[in-house]
């Protein structure tokens, strides 16, 4: 920084004048010289002292009051205006040497040989240097030209080159190609073409605003931007009022040198009206209002009311239809488990029916099998009346009558207690059973029909293990199978009936054949479903009732020609020691 002073007194009071270096300290000493000598000679009590700074520094200086006048751009001073009331007291008059006017202004260039770059608007997505993006003159006038012409500097050139001072050097990218225009003050063109650096012809002007040379404040060169008020002469808030007005009339009498003059202050409403239009300096962009805010955006704010309430009729729609639904889902679950108990019951009546069925066509062999411990009762009875009327009785021989009586009485016990607990309605009950004994009680409780020369011979393997199954369930598919072979057998009026259990691929397989007449093969391929039957006086449910039970044991069963003639229904079921392949009696297999 560098002090210089007026000619010195004999201990005058010191006056301390901020000014801005924008063009650095030796520059800003030359350019105030006259100025600060004009008003030494005009008030010789006083030593005026120029303290040149930078952007930052005069606010710090401004602030610190450590100055009592500040020189500086129109831009700076509106800031210093709002924030410390500094008060402008004379306004420069600068342009030309032959036409000094008290006005700012922005020039864009353009090389003269560059083609496609004529209107403000034809700026977008090129490249525009300029001094700093917080020049006054540099850059904020011809930023408030470009927003004007739709072009934002910051989002739609292709890049913004702040090349510093001195402000030629925006000229120099110009003309060495690094940028596609440039941002000078007004009239630094005319200047730098008169003192021979810029040939003439080299640029041209962009945007170049038409303007009427009779107005008074026309500026003598061309220009890209409105003008506004030039350089303030400024005093502070702390600066006495007499020294103020001394130095303001001391300005207004002050003769031009290099172009520069003062003269009374100007309006600098523009100033503050630019950096508003820009919300910078004073005036930065504030968080609009919610009033702002609803009238800027009110047609999108519509737009989102109405998808707003779209989506609340939507969610209001949807949730009747969802309670609607699950509403007809909880009907449809209630109906369904109300239909499987039905046919749950039906099942069992049917099942019911058909052991009542085959216990009907057992008739005549259970009241064969009771006959024989009946008869029997009866014959020891009688042996034993006879000897009682001995005159010596036989104990030993009465005791073994009356034991026999008891057995016979326990075996006939046992045959209607098997009969009985067949007929009965129960639910299934798994346990585990051994084949051989379940086919050996089965065929006891079955007997052989009084009426037909019939054999029937069981063979049960010794190896066989043990399955899951309900005893009642098993027995009746046994004795369904058995008495069909008796059916089939009846016509012929002899032959034998095989049983048999042996292991097959894993399965517990149990085998009824006979050696009837057979069935053809489509009556064995549908011998299995509801309804059908080949009996005169069936009903077509003991083999379908068969196979529900087998699977539901997690088996199947199917039939077989027999050879020579006859036929074999043969079932499976898995062995308990596998229990993977058991079904479970909550799960039962539909």
């Amino acid at each position: 920084m560098m002090v210089w002073t007026a000619a010195a007194r004999a201990e005058p009071e010191t006056v301390r004048i901020g000014v801005l270096a924008y063009l650095g300290s030796e520059r800003a000493a030359r350019d105030w010289e006259p100025t600060l000598a004009h008003l030494e000679h005009a008030i010789p009590d006083r030593r005026f002292f120029a303290l040149p700074l930078d952007l930052p520094g005069m606010v710090l200086a401004v602030a610190d009051r450590r100055v009592d006048f500040v020189i500086t751009n129109p831009g700076n001073y509106v800031t210093l205006e709002a924030r410390f009331a500094v008060t402008r007291i004379a306004t420069l008059e600068s342009g030309l040497p032959a036409f000094p006017i008290a006005a700012v202004g922005s020039t864009i260039i353009r090389r003269a040989d560059r083609q496609g770059i004529h209107t403000l608007a034809d700026l977008k997505g090129k490249r525009l240097a300029v001094v700093s993006t917080d020049a006054f003159g540099g850059f904020q006038i011809a930023w408030r030209e470009m927003e004007d012409a739709g072009v934002h500097p910051f989002t739609d050139l292709a890049a913004l080159i702040p090349v510093g001072f001195p402000m030629e050097g925006v000229a120099d990218a110009v003309r060495d190609g690094t940028a596609d225009a440039g941002v000078l003050r007004a009239c630094l063109l005319e200047e730098l073409e008169a003192q021979g650096r810029v040939a003439p012809g080299t640029f041209a002007v962009v945007g170049e605003r038409q303007t009427d040379a009779l107005q008074p404040d026309t500026p003598p060169c061309r220009v890209s931007s409105r003008l506004y008020p030039d350089w303030p002469f400024a005093r502070l808030a702390h600066t006495p009022r007499d020294l103020a007005r001394q130095v303001a009339a001391a300005l207004l009498t002050m003769p031009a040198t290099d172009g520069r003059a003062w003269t009374a202050s100007l309006d600098y409403t523009t100033v503050h009206e630019l950096f508003r239009t820009l919300h910078i300096g004073p005036y930065p962009k504030t968080p609009p209002t919610l009033e702002d805010l609803l009238r800027r955006n009110w047609h999108w704010l519509a737009v989102a009311g109405a998808a707003v309430l779209w989506w609340v009729i939507h969610a209001a729609r949807v949730e009747v239809l969802v309670r609607r639904r699950t509403a007809e889902l909880v009907h449809e679950i209630a109906e369904r488990e109300r239909a499987e108990a039905a046919a749950l019951r039906l099942r069992e009546e049917r099942d019911q029916l058909s052991r009542l069925g085959i216990v009907g066509e057992m008739a005549s062999t259970i009241a064969h099998e009771l006959n024989q411990p009946l008869a029997a009762i009866g014959n020891f009875a009688g042996g034993m009346t006879r000897l009682l009327d001995a005159p010596v009785p036989d104990l030993d021989r009465l005791r073994a009558g009356a034991r026999s009586v008891a057995e016979q009485a326990e075996r006939a016990a046992a045959i209607i207690q098997r009969t009985r607990g067949f007929v009965s309605r129960r639910g299934a009950q798994r346990s585990t059973l051994a084949v051989g004994a379940v086919v050996e009680e089965t065929l006891s409780l079955f007997g052989t029909p009084s009426d037909l020369q019939l054999s029937i011979v069981a063979e049960a393997a010794s190896d066989l293990p043990p399955v899951q199954a309900d005893k009642v369930e098993l027995q009746q598919v046994v004795l369904n199978l058995l008495q069909n072979a008796v059916d089939a057998m009846r016509p012929a009026d002899g032959g034998t009936i095989a049983v048999r259990a042996a292991l097959s691929d894993g399965m517990v397989m149990i085998e009824v054949r006979d050696s009837g007449s057979g069935v053809s093969d489509d009556a064995r391929m549908r011998m299995f479903e509801p309804f059908f039957t080949t009996k005169p006086d069936g009903l077509g449910l003991g083999l379908s009732i068969c196979r529900t039970i087998v699977e539901r044991h997690g088996g199947r069963i199917w039939a077989e020609p027999s050879l020579p003639h006859g036929l074999a229904v043969r079932f499976t079921l898995p062995p308990s020691c596998d229990p993977s392949i058991i079904p479970s009696i909550e799960d039962p297999i539909p």
